[in-house]
């Protein structure tokens, strides 16, 4: 019988110090694929130019490499086949799939600000999720011109249920019309948008495995839109609980006190892999524990 090599990843954004939430699924996620004798790949999100730095990347980087999480591709200096593993320097290899996404005939211009998206939201909506309403899609498909001046790149998505299996949560079902809408592919300022950049990688780097937090459920949906568009094989998804702090509210880069920066200064890798270990329902008590220690505890489970 023929397997698959494991290929799994983590893509931190170098945006600020990572938190003990990051921390957490990068753990998971190496655990995941290191368990099955697998690849795993730091992949560094920098699509946002405004918020992302060097020196954080270099930090994450270093955080890694205190908890002894060691990655097989990537990272900044860029070892492996599948690079460049930083997003600013893969922008030839998202047109390229913006075009072929093009050519289907889906994809048209959009120039309504987030602003006048928030303000087509009913009432009710107050989960966080913005559902674009479609008023710039054209009336009829193939769309006449998919790109104008000044105006992200949209594509359609059909009344349609995209079912998946994640690892965590089960059997999902989305229905890509009323939960996520026509979405994003290229901003209007020319970045590159989250879910077209995020397939394009997976895909060619090899990646079959996904762990990250359950934040990102709705967006397997739409990355699996994609994946099929452009004739990729998505990866298997595992969606992980967010890490909340003690009012309940998840973990962000403003948390201080959950830093590496703070966490390092009070405790050691083992201490720390310990807290993750017990958060993660591995161990009973969060007691220190090498790597080495939670491979062997996640092999036996």
């Amino acid at each position: 019988m023929n397997t698959v090599t494991p290929v799994g990843r983590f893509a931190p954004s170098p945006s600020g110090r990572m938190h003990f939430g990051n921390i957490y699924t990068a753990v998971l996620s190496w655990l995941s694929v290191k368990s099955a004798g697998g690849t795993w790949i730091l992949r560094i999100e920098d699509l946002d130019p405004q918020r992302s730095k060097l020196e954080y990347a270099r930090q994450i980087e270093d955080d890694l490499r205190w908890l002894g999480l060691e990655w097989d591709e990537g990272g900044l200096d860029g070892r492996g086949g599948h690079g460049p593993y930083l997003q600013s320097l893969r922008s030839g290899i998202y047109e390229e799939c913006l075009s072929k996404l093009q050519s289907t005939g889906l994809c048209y211009p959009c120039v309504c600000t987030r602003a006048d998206i928030l303000a087509t939201q009913a009432p009710h909506e107050s989960d966080g999720r913005v559902v674009y309403k479609g008023v710039c899609r054209p009336q009829r498909f193939p769309a006449a011109s998919p790109e104008a001046d000044g105006a992200s790149v949209r594509i359609a998505v059909p009344d349609i249920d995209i079912l998946f299996a994640d690892r965590v949560k089960g059997l999902q079902s989305v229905n890509l019309a009323r939960h996520c809408g026509d979405f994003v592919l290229r901003r209007a300022d020319g970045a590159w948008a989250y879910q077209l950049a995020v397939v394009a990688d997976d895909a060619l780097m090899g990646v079959t495995e996904v762990v990250r937090g359950d934040d990102l459920l709705l967006s397997a949906a739409q990355q699996i839109y994609l994946f099929n568009l452009l004739g990729f094989t998505p990866p298997e998804f595992a969606h992980v609980p967010l890490i909340c702090n003690s009012e309940g509210v998840r973990l962000s880069k403003r948390d201080k006190s959950f830093s590496m920066e703070y966490l390092r200064s009070l405790h050691s890798p083992e201490e720390i892999l310990g807290m993750v270990a017990h958060s993660a329902n591995i161990i009973d008590t969060p007691q220190p524990i090498s790597l080495a220690e939670l491979l062997s505890e996640i092999e036996h489970l």
